[in-house]
C-alpha cells in the first residue's frame, strides 16, 4: 500500500495472514490498534507472545490446554466411558456451551481430506485409538462435521472401531430450529427423517 509506514503496512501484512481477514479488514484492525490506548496495546502484544508458551496439547485428549491433562479430563465427574471425537478445540466449546454433553473429548484437529493431502496419518487417530486400548470407553460418538471430509473421516473411524466391540454413534442431523421445511434441502431433510424419534 503506498504511503503507508513500513510499521503499519507490516502489521496489515501479518493481519490479513489470518483467516478470513482480507485487505481492507486488515487495513481497519491495523488503524484502530494505532489508535488504541498504549496499555491496551501492551496487552495485546503480550497475550499474543505468550499464547504459544503457555498452551499445550492434553496428552489425553489432543486438545489445547494450559496444564496436561486438561480441565475436562481431569474432572471425575465427567463419564469416562463416552468420548466425542470432534475435529477442532472449537467444537469442544460449542458442544460444551450446550451443558448437556458429559462426557470426554478427542480433538483430531482436522478431518481427512485428500484433495488438500490430508490422511489420517495428519490426525490424531493414533492416540484415540490408544485410548481406546487403555481406557474403560464403551461408546465414541463422532461428531465430526456434516460434509464430504467430516463424513469420510466419520466413516474411516467407524471401520476401525466397530471391530474392538466399542458403540459408535453419530451426531443426529436434521432441522435447524426456527428454519422453514420448504427451504430445507433434500439430504437435510432426508437425515431429519432418518433421525426421528418418539416424542
Amino acid at each position: 500500500m503506498h504511503g503507508v509506514a513500513e510499521p503499519i503496512q507490516r502489521l496489515i501484512d501479518a493481519l490479513e495472514r489470518l483467516p478470513g481477514i482480507g485487505p481492507k479488514s486488515a487495513s481497519r484492525l491495523a488503524f484502530y490498534i494505532l489508535r488504541m490506548p498504549n496499555d491496551q496495546v501492551q496487552d495485546l502484544a503480550e497475550a499474543i507472545a505468550t499464547l504459544k508458551e503457555q498452551i499445550v496439547y492434553c496428552n489425553r485428549c489432543q486438545n489445547l490446554s494450559q496444564t496436561t491433562p486438561c480441565a475436562i479430563c481431569s474432572d471425575p465427574s465427567r463419564d469416562q466411558h463416552l468420548v466425542c471425537v470432534v475435529e477442532d478445540p472449537l467444537d469442544v466449546v460449542a458442544i460444551e456451551r450446550t451443558g448437556v454433553y458429559k462426557g470426554l473429548y478427542h480433538v483430531l484437529h482436522g478431518a481427512i481430506n485428500p484433495v488438500e493431502g490430508i490422511g489420517p496419518e495428519n490426525l490424531r487417530v493414533d492416540a484415540l485409538l490408544e485410548r481406546l486400548e487403555k481406557e474403560p470407553i464403551q461408546e465414541v460418538l463422532i461428531a465430526t462435521n456434516p460434509n464430504m471430509e467430516g463424513e469420510a473421516t466419520a466413516m474411516y473411524l467407524a471401520r476401525l472401531i466397530h471391530p474392538k466391540g466399542i458403540r459408535v454413534t453419530r451426531l443426529a442431523r436434521g432441522l435447524p430450529v426456527g428454519g422453514d421445511l420448504e427451504y430445507a434441502d433434500e439430504v437435510t431433510l432426508s437425515r431429519a427423517l432418518e433421525g426421528r424419534r418418539d416424542i
